[in-house]
């Protein structure tokens, strides 16, 4: 696989799409791609320290995956940025909305952008939406 640039928006706050954003953005990290994730509206909220609430199934795979032995989506996002060089922007939009603080979010998670930027920085490589 080439050194690529992926940008990847996730909004969903759906248990299939955030598996699979976190899937693409930790093969992509280990790969050698620049990864950036831009963290919004419905899927920012499970990253808030202490959010317990799991991702709801939207549909069959969904919930048999629950039960199979798949790394959560949050350690995988973890991951890609330990392993790889992906970054993961929550979005300040979504942070006013949810009156949520830089410091109520998971450490791994960089500073906030907006979208204006996220979409700058996307520039030249693929954007995929989840």
């Amino acid at each position: 696989m080439s050194s690529s640039k992926i940008s990847i928006m996730v909004v969903s706050g759906s248990l299939e799409r955030l598996q699979m954003a976190a899937m693409v953005a930790s093969i992509g990290a280990v790969s050698g791609d620049e990864v950036t994730v831009f963290l919004s509206m419905n899927a920012l909220s499970y990253f808030i320290k202490g959010k317990s609430a799991k991702a709801p199934a939207e549909g069959e795979f969904g919930r048999t995956m629950e039960g199979k032995n798949v790394p959560p989506f949050k350690e995988l996002f973890q991951k890609s940025t330990e392993y790889g060089d992906a970054k993961i922007y929550p979005c300040s939009m979504a942070m006013d909305v949810l009156s949520a603080k830089s410091e109520d979010l998971e450490p791994y998670l960089a500073e906030p952008i907006g979208l204006t930027k996220f979409l700058t920085n996307a520039e030249g490589g693929q954007i995929l939406t989840f």
